[in-house]
């Protein structure tokens, strides 16, 4: 495949060094964790979901932050595209958000996907500077209780030491590509993702149904209530917004604070 053909992925963590020089179109949010990882992969481009922009607009404050590394970045309006599914971003996608960058080359809100992933590849020009660190990404929540809780930017940053832990994400709550084992693989005892708005056919939610099945208690919190992106975000001010079976089955609800829902998880031996 050409250079100049965009690099569609379902997920910005599955970005690897082969993606230097492309332009990536990438089914992740566009928050500073996606951007980075499109950086590092050295994308000549990337288009992201806007995951509804949510709290202090970290669904696409990567993209701004791209700005900084001379990086065209465009964000695609989250019911216009499934989150994690890099095939409708490209083909259903419409642009609602360009950082500076991408505008100089003429993208703009209102656009197809397509189109402007054509201007990038024409006009873009990779960086010329390696990204700087974005700091810890992965922090334990201290507790008292019977399980360890980490607080995750993503969930991709998972071990396979968390096994029946307690994992607070900043990543959204849509399966990459359909795939019910991306969500997590290992089997933690809960896991907490942002619900990036919902979004087009409900795609911010269907990590949950998919961790029923492995008796695994999932929940999202509103996109508004927390950054995504920000484990900790998710931790400090995520409000839930739903519940799969499993956690419903454990006492959690929407409306309740994730340090709540932690609280009563972390008691149940």
């Amino acid at each position: 495949m050409p250079a100049s053909a965009p690099l569609v992925l379902d997920s910005a963590t599955l970005l690897k060094r082969s993606a230097a020089g492309r332009v990536a179109i990438c089914a992740s949010h566009g928050g500073i964790y996606a951007a980075y990882l499109a950086a590092k992969a050295g994308v000549r481009a990337v288009v992201l979901n806007d995951a509804a922009v949510g709290r202090d607009s970290a669904g696409v404050a990567g993209l701004f932050w791209l700005d900084g590394l001379g990086i065209g970045a465009c964000a695609v309006d989250y019911l216009s595209a499934r989150i994690g599914d890099g095939r409708d971003m490209f083909e259903s996608g419409i642009v609602s958000t360009a950082n500076n960058v991408a505008a100089t080359m003429g993208c703009r809100p209102g656009m197809p996907v397509v189109e402007a992933a054509a201007l990038l590849a024409k006009i873009a020009e990779p960086a010329k500077r390696p990204p700087p660190g974005i700091g810890e990404t992965r922090r334990r929540i201290p507790n008292s209780g019977h399980r360890e809780v980490w607080a995750l930017d993503s969930i991709s940053l998972e071990r396979e030491e968390d096994r029946r832990k307690i994992l607070v994400t900043g990543s959204h709550g849509g399966l990459l590509g359909s795939d019910a084992s991306s969500a997590p693989r290992v089997d933690a005892f809960a896991v907490f993702f942002n619900d990036a708005g919902g979004g087009k056919d409900g795609a911010g939610f269907t990590r949950l149904p998919a961790l029923d099945k492995r008796a695994i208690a999932a929940a999202t919190v509103s996109t508004a209530s927390a950054r995504i992106g920000d484990g900790l975000s998710t931790y400090d001010t995520g409000v839930i917004s739903r519940v799969n079976a499993t956690a419903k089955h454990l006492g959690l609800s929407e409306g309740m604070s994730t340090r709540q829902a932690v609280a009563r998880l972390v008691g149940l031996a």
